[in-house]
């Protein structure tokens, strides 16, 4: 099915819809729940506007489950990012989304109680992408994307012990780059 809606049949992309939407909804509520509450976009929102993005460009390019879902996790990213630059834009204050920094990194401790804004994490993101962009992969893949380290590992043809180091890596370098002048 992935391989017939790759190609650009219509109907599969419409059972592929139907197969993967519990998945993909359940991860555009992982992402929402920690936005605030009343929060204007809607996971079913979501999900669609992903969906349309992802099969609206002219070739989709993924190879299996496991990479389909990390390009739905970059779509998801973008969409919330641009949502959150809308917002911002509207009030004029430049504020932004704020997501707990811990939840965004997957850290615990002191550290995580620190605020940080969605616009802000994208830019770092984005840093990071120009520097390693595997490494900023992985964090999409596992924060926008809920995606496992094991997922992460397929996805890359990398083994699970590399993948792992390389998040402990790149949550280090965005803790770096997060907190600095703070």
């Amino acid at each position: 099915m992935l391989g017939q809606a790759r190609a650009g049949d219509a109907n599969a992309r419409s059972e592929l819809l139907e197969v993967v939407y519990p998945a993909l909804r359940r991860i555009a509520h992982w992402h929402l729940r920690k936005e605030r509450s009343g929060h204007t976009l809607q996971p079913t929102a979501l999900v669609h506007e992903a969906y349309l993005k992802l099969f609206g460009r002219s070739e989709v390019q993924f190879v299996d489950r496991a990479h389909f879902f990390a390009l739905v996790a970059q779509v998801m990213r973008r969409i919330l990012v641009d949502h959150a630059r809308a917002k911002a834009a509207a009030r004029r204050s430049g504020d932004g989304e704020r997501v707990p920094l811990g939840e965004a990194l997957g850290v615990e401790g002191n550290f995580a109680e620190k605020p940080v804004r969605l616009l802000e994490l994208d830019q770092v993101l984005d840093s990071l992408a120009r520097e390693n962009k595997q490494l900023a992969e992985l964090i999409e893949m596992r924060y926008f994307g809920g995606m496992t380290a094991e997922e992460s590992a397929k996805v890359l043809a990398r083994s699970v012990h590399v993948v792992r180091h390389d998040l402990r890596l790149a949550h280090a370098w965005l803790r770096r780059e997060l907190t600095r002048g703070r």
